[in-house]
């Protein structure tokens, strides 16, 4: 959804920063109509054989222009002219492609260019227009996997992966949601109710078996029927837990569920590339707190994602991490009881799990620590501090969120209370991200405040546990150091 200004519910998508990091594509993935036109292929050889078998897979005419044809072109429906090509020949041409590198080519791709025909040159990235993807063909279903020209065995590789994965009735099954179009469209106004029928009719286990028995056009009527009687209904709000911020993180069920939401209301931590995760057309609403922007109080959170489930609409509530660890989910679901909403609840990585596997710290150790505490440092008052300081002397492991800015005083006053200087501490910031950044060392050192953080989230580790961890690329905190293992 693109932002407009002075309308609150339209708000950029993840964090300021957040674009810079994101990769850019320089072509446009998009499928182009070919239908009652002409690909034309310039060249008689292997590479030409391979383009031809790729075109008559369209409902395209197919035309290769060459002086001689030294491949086998037996039994593809082409039209062979062996000659060169001619201005004359691109007429009604949608796209051609070039398979002779020689004079002959240059003076083709020169005369597609001038006729505005987008134009391919085997294996010459810098000569294409467009280029060739790795296809996944379930008519009219098709999956097209493209590396830019940069990759080309790895495009196939992941094709010949995802080929695994789809049913040969893909394409029937499509064709089936085709023929329902006018009496959905006839039924249902709303297009969110639209797409949830044929949400329910392709994800139905049995509906294959349908089609393939003949029986898929009356399975996909009496599903318009019990779907029209069921009317809009209400929504529901799932509150979903994105981890830590690296998209192969986020747990499978978040994955489809952002997939299934109309509306993604998420917080400021929660990076871009999650939140691009979700449908294209879903609304989406950020409602984070951050320097100079707009931010939202818990109270107006809830009232929003009850008004929006009101309404009928499926809603993605995405929380950095874990919901039901700094969440403040706990507040959301009493709001949403309340209400009478639906909602359901899906875990992520939270940040203390994500540093640990990043260091390979073992948070519980036999015969080291035996338990580990989730702690917030921010606001901690005397009694959560003569706490944590009991808890870490008996071994336990804290895990300390929200501390950065804290961090030193915290230290300070855990070793007043009684709590060894020496404790291992480590120290975490971008947990689960490509640039995190660790420092090690000890309490006293942490108390020392002689280190300036990296930007961002902050998970801080106290406890012997910490030195069996691999804190090799760790900043130090100040002297004295404990023992790398």
């Amino acid at each position: 959804m693109i932002p407009s200004e002075g309308t609150p519910e339209n708000y950029a998508i993840g964090s300021p920063g957040d674009e810079l990091t994101l990769a850019r594509l320089d072509t446009f993935p998009i499928s182009y109509r070919v239908a009652g036109r002409r690909i034309v292929i310039v060249g008689g050889d292997d590479e030409a054989l391979a383009k031809a078998r790729l075109a008559v897979k369209t409902s395209a005419e197919v035309v290769l222009f060459a002086d001689a044809f030294e491949a086998n072109f037996t039994g593809l429906d082409v039209t062979l002219v062996e000659r060169g090509v001619e201005a004359s020949d691109f007429e009604n041409a949608a796209l051609v492609f070039v398979a002779d590198h020689g004079h002959e080519g240059a003076r083709a791709r020169g005369l597609a260019k001038a006729a505005g025909i987008p134009v391919n040159e085997v294996d010459v990235p810098e000569h294409c227009d467009f280029f060739t993807p790795a296809i996944i063909d379930r008519a009219p279903i098709s999956i097209a996997i493209s590396s830019e020209g940069d990759a080309p065995v790895l495009a196939r590789l992941i094709r010949a992966r995802i080929e695994a994965l789809l049913s040969p009735g893909l394409g029937d099954l499509a064709r089936l949601a085709g023929a329902m179009r006018e009496k959905v469209t006839a039924a249902f106004s709303d297009g969110a109710a639209r797409r949830r029928y044929y949400e329910a009719l392709v994800t139905s286990p049995a509906i294959e078996k349908a089609i393939a028995a003949g029986q898929g056009a009356q399975m996909a009527d009496a599903l318009l029927e019990a779907h029209t009687a069921d009317g809009q209904g209400q929504g529901v709000v799932w509150l979903i837990g994105a981890g830590p911020g690296a998209e192969d993180l986020l747990t499978l069920r978040a994955q489809r569920l952002l997939q299934e939401a109309d509306v993604i209301v998420h917080d400021g931590l929660v990076p871009a590339a999650v939140i691009e995760m979700g449908r294209r057309d879903a609304e989406r609403i950020a409602v984070g707190k951050a320097k100079g922007l707009h931010s939202f109080s818990q109270a107006q959170i809830n009232t929003l994602v009850i008004r929006l489930a009101r309404e009928g609409k499926r809603v993605a509530r995405l929380k950095s991490g874990d919901p039901m660890v700094f969440g403040r989910a706990g507040e959301e679901i009493t709001a949403l009881r309340k209400a009478g909403i639906d909602y359901a609840i899906v875990p992520g990585v939270t940040a203390a799990l994500a540093a640990a596997a990043d260091t390979s710290t073992p948070v519980t150790l036999r015969k080291v620590s035996s338990g580990f505490v989730f702690a917030t440092a921010h606001g901690a008052g005397n009694d959560d501090l003569n706490h944590w300081a009991s808890l870490a002397a008996s071994g336990l492991t804290l895990g300390l969120y929200m501390g950065k800015s804290v961090a030193s005083q915290v230290a300070a006053d855990l070793v007043d209370r009684g709590l060894d200087k020496a404790t291992p501490v480590g120290v975490v910031v971008n947990a689960g991200r490509p640039d995190r950044v660790l420092y090690s060392g000890t309490l006293d050192g942490l108390a020392a405040n002689s280190v300036t953080f990296a930007e961002g989230p902050a998970i801080i580790f106290i406890g012997d546990a910490v030195t069996h961890g691999n804190w090799a690329e760790a900043e130090k905190l100040a002297p004295p150091e404990f023992k790398v293992a």
